[in-house]
């Protein structure tokens, strides 16, 4: 049975529910950050999922590179999955801009997190819903 860790949910607000993965928004105001997590239990490493699922996975990448994208006109998209600090896997897929307090080296372990103002959190989450929801009316994935 499929349990998001606690670090996760912690750092994170939930955002969506795609077809394979949770679609959290991480809770600083810094960097638009969604992280990935596929709803399987078990998986560390991203050779984990089956072929299909996979290729989901790539899908679901695209698509939230793209809400980033329409949402926050970054400079660059960069995705990883690491998990160093976090075994289960998720992928990190943040817009990034030349001005953000990180650049150009990664967000990791830069700085202390910022957090967003409710209202703030309240209308960037409604802003991805509703794109995301764009999003995936243009992909045809679920």
């Amino acid at each position: 049975m499929f349990k998001l860790h606690s670090q996760l949910a912690q750092d994170t607000v939930p955002v969506a529910t795609l077809e394979l993965c949770q679609v959290l928004l991480m809770k600083d105001a810094r960097f638009p950050w969604l992280i990935l997590v596929p709803q399987k239990s078990g998986l560390r490493e991203l050779h984990d999922l089956a072929a299909g699922e996979r290729i989901q996975l790539m899908e679901e990448i695209s698509v939230t590179s793209q809400v980033l994208e329409r949402c926050h006109a970054p400079d660059k998209i960069n995705v990883g999955a690491l998990g160093n600090l976090v075994e289960q896997l998720h992928i990190h897929v943040i817009a990034r801009n030349q001005n953000d307090d990180a650049w150009p080296g990664p967000v990791w372990g830069q700085g202390t997190p910022v957090p967003y103002a409710q209202a703030d959190l309240d209308q960037i989450r409604n802003d991805l819903e509703t794109a995301l929801e764009a999003a995936l009316e243009d992909a045809e994935i679920k």
